[in-house]
C-alpha cells in the first residue's frame, strides 16, 4: 500500500529522506518519485561482504543508484549503523521490514547507538518511521522468523530520545499469529506488520 505509506511518512516533494537497510529497493523507488527532482534519497547500507578471490559485490540497490535517468536523486551511503554520515540534515528516516535485522546476532550492533545515529541524522522535528513484521505473542525478537515485537521497537526508539507520534494499522493482519517465518509460502506478503512514527523534538 505505497500511497498509504507515503501519506503516513508525511513525504513531500523536496524532502531529504534517509532509507535505512533498503533491501532490494522497493520503497527506495517509491520515495524517490515522491520527493521528486528537488528532493534526495540517501540509502544507508552496510558494506557488502567481499569473498576471497571474488570482485566486490554491488549493494542490492546499486542498480537504482546507477539509473541516473530515473533515480538521479538517490545516493548510496555506506554505514556501520552506529554512525550515519548523512550529507545533510534529513526530514525523514524510513526503514521497512528490516529493523529486526539490526538485532541479528552476527551484526553485534548496539541498537541504542543505531537509533541515536538516526536521531543525529535528522533535523529537529524530523520523523523516523519503522515498519516491520510483528512477532508472535510473548516473543520480543525472532531472528529465524525475521520478526520483532512492536513494543520492543517502540521502547528502543523512545530510549534514543524520540517522541512517539502515532501507529498505522493499515498493514495489520490479525490472521497472522507470528508463528511462521515471513518467507513461509502460506503467509508471505500477508504478515501482520506494524508501522510506527516517531519525531525528533525541536
Amino acid at each position: 500500500k505505497p500511497a498509504e505509506m507515503i501519506a503516513f511518512g508525511e513525504v513531500s516533494p523536496g524532502d531529504k529522506v534517509g532509507e535505512l537497510i533498503p533491501g532490494g529497493g522497493y520503497m527506495t523507488r517509491i520515495l524517490s518519485k515522491a520527493v521528486g527532482a528537488s528532493g534526495k534519497i540517501y540509502v544507508f547500507v552496510s558494506a557488502p561482504v567481499q569473498r576471497e578471490g571474488q570482485p566486490p559485490p554491488a549493494a542490492p540497490v546499486a542498480a537504482i543508484t546507477a539509473d541516473a535517468a530515473n533515480y538521479g536523486n538517490v545516493q548510496l551511503v555506506i554505514t556501520d549503523f552506529t554512525t550515519i554520515a548523512a550529507p545533510e540534515p534529513l526530514d525523514l528516516v524510513w526503514t521497512s521490514q528490516n529493523y529486526h535485522d539490526m538485532h541479528n546476532p552476527g551484526r553485534n550492533l548496539d541498537i541504542n547507538k543505531a537509533n541515536k545515529a538516526v536521531y543525529g541524522a535528522l533535523k529537529p522535528g524530523g520523523l523516523y518511521v519503522v515498519l516491520d513484521h510483528q512477532s508472535a505473542k510473548g516473543v520480543d525478537f525472532d531472528a529465524q522468523k525475521h520478526r520483532i515485537d512492536m513494543a520492543k521497537v517502540k521502547a528502543e526508539v523512545l530510549a534514543a530520545g524520540f517522541t512517539f507520534v502515532e501507529e498505522s494499522q493499515v498493514l495489520d493482519n490479525p490472521a497472522d499469529d507470528g508463528s511462521k517465518g515471513v518467507f513461509d509460502a502460506s503467509i508471505r506478503g500477508k504478515t501482520d506488520q506494524f508501522i510506527l512514527k516517531f519525531k525528533k523534538p525541536g
